[in-house]
């Protein structure tokens, strides 16, 4: 009888660097063949296009498994139980498989399903990797303004608040084995060890927090946690243990399809006033600049845009600009689609 598949569940807000962690592992496997899952808010399949072409030999093509179109803890019965199912049919079988979660999904619920027992026989959860963007959180991304709630409360006693994005931020947090705070570049020293006690306070366990920038962290310290976290829900509370049930109606997505850039700096910009004027929490997506045999990956983090040019447009491949748009329930496409167009 077959040992069981560990299972690598990454985890961690929209932006946080989840994909770049991935692609390192995949360049430093040391020689485990891997498969991918994953998930994606959103129509346009960003992270799968970039994996996929990191031509890395121990994950060929074929076992990388994208659900789009969703959340993979909302969808575990219908997408993730028969993608891994076909995964392991795979000869050879995968040593190791890798999830990716999109960035609004809470874990729980997917390690959850490792319960069921054509699932449990076959696959343990060997950990739950947190990414955390440490600029975002230092810049109080997750954390509402005391005085602006109170002003509420005062304006509307009855108020209920919740804050979506600090519900997400804290399940991801609550059900990981270890925690990789990326991004450290963009906070000083002293905010980073701040960034390091506060999480550890929020975890009601001891769960190891490591600081790294562009995902670089040895796969060997990702890998192999051994957390068997099916056996461990306990241990990992969530804010929706009461409710038994989670939605994304807290958030909004769509797709903008543009027309070619001549100025990829003017287009850059136009997004940064957008993201400001209607609060966008993540931007990604693949432009086509006028001349230029190549595609551009735009990805943006709030404030924080990169672009590069990813690879050449294939021969018949239709050239697009597509980008997605995700923010908190209310975004007026129709002003963000105009702004993005002038």
């Amino acid at each position: 009888m077959f040992a069981k598949v560990p299972v690598t569940i990454v985890t961690g807000f929209l932006g946080s660097g989840k994909t770049t962690l991935i692609r390192h592992i995949l360049a430093h496997a040391g020689g485990r063949r891997l498969a991918l899952i994953i998930n994606e808010f959103g129509d346009v399949g960003v992270d799968g296009e970039i994996l996929k072409g990191c031509g890395a030999q121990t994950c060929p093509e074929e076992n990388i498994v994208e659900l789009a179109n969703g959340c993979i803890c909302c969808t575990v019965a219908d997408d993730f139980a028969p993608a891994v199912t076909a995964l392991l049919k795979r000869e050879p079988r995968p040593d190791h498989i890798v999830i990716e979660t999109s960035g609004l999904a809470l874990p729980k619920p997917l390690v959850k399903a490792f319960e069921w027992p054509e699932l449990r026989a076959r696959l343990t959860v060997d950990g739950v990797i947190a990414v955390v963007d440490a600029g975002a959180v230092a810049a109080g991304r997750f954390a509402d303004d005391p005085e602006k709630v109170a002003a509420q409360r005062r304006a509307d006693p009855s108020l209920d608040h919740d804050n979506p994005l600090e519900e997400v931020y804290e399940d991801q947090l609550l059900s990981a084995d270890m925690v990789v705070l990326n991004k450290s570049d963009l906070v000083s020293s002293e905010q980073l060890g701040a960034l390091r006690a506060t999480i550890a306070n929020a975890i009601p366990r001891a769960v190891k927090v490591v600081a790294t920038r562009e995902g670089r962290i040895e796969p060997d310290v990702l890998l192999g946690l051994k957390a068997a976290a099916e056996d461990d829900l306990e241990a990992r509370p969530s804010h929706h243990d009461a409710s038994g049930e989670h939605d994304h109606d807290d958030f909004d997505s769509f797709v903008l399809d543009l027309a070619a850039v001549a100025d990829p700096d003017a287009l850059l910009a136009r997004l940064g006033e957008a993201t400001r004027a209607h609060d966008i929490l993540r931007i990604k997506g693949y432009v086509e600049v006028t001349g230029k045999p190549m595609r551009l990956l735009v990805q943006g983090v709030g404030q924080r845009f990169r672009r590069d040019f990813d690879r050449s447009w294939a021969p018949g491949e239709a050239r697009r600009s597509r980008l997605v748009v995700i923010g908190e329930k209310g975004l007026d496409r129709a002003a963000i689609e105009a702004m993005l167009e002038a």
